[in-house]
């Protein structure tokens, strides 16, 4: 019995990692083609407290209630799942991600003007952005092989020239933060055109420095896009271990110390959850409050939209290393501020992750249809499309997105700490100011999704 049950699991699995393969390709976001999200009808104090107060008893429950032998099953645990006709899999997905690339610039170009009905907008933030982005963390990163980038580069030859080491990921920060400014000061939401010249740009781009540097350290190493994907692949329940499709308990590899090694990638960490954090912000009625006086004192909108991106991250990573710092004195440990802030940085993904699903999760919803019936005729301009309407009550899901990711982050913070610390009280102690990074990051996102949405002014 316990043997069939076992092989019915490892065939859903199965199934499941078919399905994911499927999924199609693109590259960005847009606010601008959503609708409007509606205030929430409790008493705003209440519900950002309810949600960090939430957060505060995750950790104590984590705390008191688990010892090194259940973290140790639940992290450990591990099967192998088959996935017959792989490499011909992998094919068709370089295959697709191509083809969808040259559709999103034949299709910027050359369809309609009309963002709402071009189908190389809707696949690019709909079906790219909102939907393969969130099967990334939900279900398992295939983007090493649908990146039509990497394909092309692989393809042609490389001068192999040696990458400045001092550089390390920072171009790669560098780059996130630069795609989100574009992404809200311009009209690439809603632009086909503008959204092409983009799509065209970044591909010149990419594929020059796989030719000077190889694809290999340009996609590992450079590529924001690359990077973004293989750091949300780590949530996944399927991921590819020791050469094998292998199904684990999602979140648990945030735990493991081979994905950030360096300041520099604690830094992308960091950005991402910003980012995330930053797109919403600059599209609620108290930024614009906020920014006006700004504006109407003469600063450039778009100097103040960077301004902000710049102080944010820089606020939201200075936060995190003094965080480090505080957990370095309260656990007692002779392991560097620097070393504590790479091992802890991991779990900050389940926060980044949590906060995409419930900004993309409604949108991609409300406008599949729209992708859908664009795509079937994307060179002609239709009338209408079809939109999907949303209950009411779907918003809560949106909420449950975001605590359910923190929730997670401080599961995985729990059994970092287990792993670095030889003592029960050292690793307990050594939380206590990333859970206060924890829940300041909680409510603060769920203020942001809880407010109604607007385009961002000025721009």
């Amino acid at each position: 019995m316990h043997s069939r049950r076992v092989r019915r699991w490892e065939t859903l699995a199965s199934w499941l990692a078919l399905l994911v393969v499927a999924v199609g390709p693109a590259a960005a976001h847009g606010a601008s083609l959503g609708g409007s999200r509606e205030t929430v009808s409790i008493p705003a104090w209440l519900f950002l407290l309810t949600g960090g107060a939430a957060i505060g008893a995750s950790f104590l429950l984590a705390s008191l209630v688990t010892d090194r032998a259940l973290i140790d099953a639940i992290h450990g645990w591990r099967r192998p799942i088959p996935l017959p006709g792989e490499r011909l899999l992998r094919g068709l997905l370089q295959l697709v991600g191509v083809v969808g690339l040259g559709f999103v610039l034949v299709v910027g170009f050359l369809g309609p003007d009309r963002g709402t009905a071009n189908a190389a907008v809707l696949l690019v933030w709909v079906g790219w952005w909102a939907g393969f982005t969130a099967t990334t963390y939900l279900v398992g990163s295939i983007w090493t092989a649908l990146n039509p980038w990497r394909t092309i580069a692989e393809l042609l030859p490389s001068l192999d020239r040696p990458y400045p080491e001092r550089l390390g990921a920072w171009p790669s920060v560098a780059g996130l933060l630069g795609l989100v400014w574009l992404e809200v000061v311009s009209p690439v939401a809603d632009a086909p055109g503008v959204l092409a010249t983009v799509v065209a740009g970044y591909t010149v781009f990419t594929l020059a420095g796989a030719l000077a540097y190889g694809s290999e350290i340009w996609f590992e190493t450079v590529d924001p896009i690359s990077r973004v994907f293989r750091y949300y692949g780590r949530l996944a329940p399927l991921a590819r271990e020791d050469g094998k499709i292998r199904v684990r308990l999602p979140g648990t590899a945030l735990s493991e110390t081979r994905l950030v090694d360096g300041l520099d990638e604690v830094a992308f960490v960091i950005a991402l959850v910003w980012v995330t954090t930053y797109d919403g912000f600059v599209a609620t009625p108290t930024w614009r409050s906020l920014a006006d006086p700004f504006v109407a004192a003469g600063v450039p909108p778009l100097a103040l939209y960077l301004l902000v991106l710049l102080a944010g991250f820089g606020l939201f990573f200075g936060v995190f290393i003094l965080g480090a710092r505080y957990s370095r004195r309260l656990a007692g440990t002779y392991l560097s501020a620097t070393a504590l802030t790479r091992r802890f940085a991991p779990p900050l993904l389940a926060i980044a992750a949590g906060y995409h699903l419930a900004h993309y999760l409604g949108y991609f919803l409300t406008l599949a249809p729209s992708l859908a019936t664009t795509a079937v005729a994307p060179l002609t301009l239709l009338d209408t499309v079809p939109v999907l309407a949303l209950p009411g009550w779907f918003d809560g899901i949106a909420l449950a997105s975001v605590l359910l990711g923190h929730v997670l982050a401080i599961w995985a913070a729990h059994a970092t700490a287990f792993d670095l610390f030889p003592g029960r009280l050292q690793a307990i102690r050594s939380q206590y100011p990333y859970t206060v990074v924890m829940v300041v990051y909680t409510m603060s996102s769920l203020w942001i999704v809880s407010r109604p949405t607007i385009p961002p002014p000025y721009v």
